[in-house]
């Protein structure tokens, strides 16, 4: 039996690190998407004002099972 995986593009956003936007393109995207099961960060940037980090970011490809 195979199985539909579709894949998704979410941008998310953190002021703590890359690692807590990613939780978070997962978290916003599970409101509307069951059955997540991986995440791809395509891309990552951060803003900095005054030579310090004060966000970041990521664009992130998740993908998830068709029931």
């Amino acid at each position: 039996m195979s199985k539909i995986v579709k894949v998704i593009e979410v941008i998310a956003t953190s002021e703590k690190s890359f690692s807590d936007a990613a939780q978070n393109a997962v978290k916003e995207a599970s409101k509307s998407v069951k059955n997540i099961r991986s995440v791809y960060i395509n891309e990552m940037n951060a803003n900095v004002q005054n030579n310090l980090i004060v966000s970041y970011a990521v664009n992130a490809k998740i993908s998830f099972e068709l029931e």
